[in-house]
């Protein structure tokens, strides 16, 4: 399959690119820095340069591509920017769906997230409703305009590369004292799961799918053991700030359905452990 991924220079899309042409895809990935260039080409893609909101140079890269699908794993967290990131799911979704209509495409997969459902009392299944006026209801719309959609929404990533591998900006909060437990819930996804589901997508019904380990946990159950790997102190326990929602996570039955089975069943497994003495 000819496969069109924006973003292959950022985490997952790193990771997927020789993933994926080990599976005998051709790959065209993108990457907005020339120095990337090499290590796609490592991977074995073909790498292009192209910045999402140059949509006449976008298109024209799409059409020379010519893929039967555009899997899109754009992001902009890099310096953590939350209102760069809602422009991109927005502004930059809305010119891949427009560059893969003009060029013919007849299918768009797109990296969503697993935290963006509108409150509720049980774990989120992909029927339940996206807050409507967010950046990410935005964006799957715009994918579901496609012939063929399918939205994968991530838990929590971690693992290598992550803001919680050692070292980076989750674990160096947390080794600093700053992060609260509080009765929050989150799913997380080991990113190595992360991959693997993307792959195995390609061949799913189209659709929806949370892609989040088996257990959901308030961050007053999962900091602590997440501290303790990185040999940080044990967290403060405080309530949820006034207006704060606390979150219920999601249900992955509708991927593990589909075949997936997470190596990392739980974060209990997969988070960083302290070397044995």
């Amino acid at each position: 399959m000819r496969i069109f991924l924006a973003g292959g220079s950022g985490v997952i899309g790193s990771r997927l690119v020789p993933v994926l042409t080990e599976a005998g895809h051709d790959v065209v990935a993108t990457t907005r820095r020339t120095e990337k260039l090499d290590r796609l080409r490592e991977g074995g893609a073909r790498g292009v340069v192209v910045d999402v909101y140059d949509a006449p140079r976008l298109a024209a890269v799409v059409h020379e591509a010519r893929p039967d699908l555009v899997l899109h794993q754009l992001t902009d967290l890099g310096d953590f920017d939350t209102e760069a990131n809602a422009r991109l799911r927005r502004v930059g979704t809305a010119n891949l769906v427009a560059a893969a209509q003009a060029a013919d495409v007849g299918r768009m997969m797109v990296q969503s997230i697993a935290w963006a459902y509108v409150p509720g009392d049980a774990p989120a299944v992909e029927d339940d409703p996206v807050e409507p006026d967010s950046a990410v209801a935005a964006m799957e719309g715009s994918v579901r305009r496609m012939p063929h959609a399918t939205v994968l929404r991530y838990g929590m990533l971690y693992g290598p590369g992550t803001w919680y591998a050692p070292g980076e900006r989750v674990a160096g909060a947390v080794a600093a004292g700053l992060v609260p437990a509080t009765p929050a819930v989150t799913s997380f996804v080991h990113i190595d799961d992360v991959v693997d589901a993307t792959v195995r997508a390609i061949d799913w019904p189209d659709g929806t799918y949370n892609v989040v380990d088996d257990e959901p946990a308030p961050a007053t159950e999962w900091l602590p053991v997440y501290a303790a790997g990185l040999g940080a102190p044990t967290p403060q326990v405080t309530e949820l700030p006034e207006g704060a929602t606390p979150g219920y996570g999601a249900s992955n039955g509708r991927a593990r359905a589909a075949g997936w089975v997470p190596k990392y069943a739980s974060w209990r497994e997969g988070f960083p452990r302290l070397p044995r003495s």
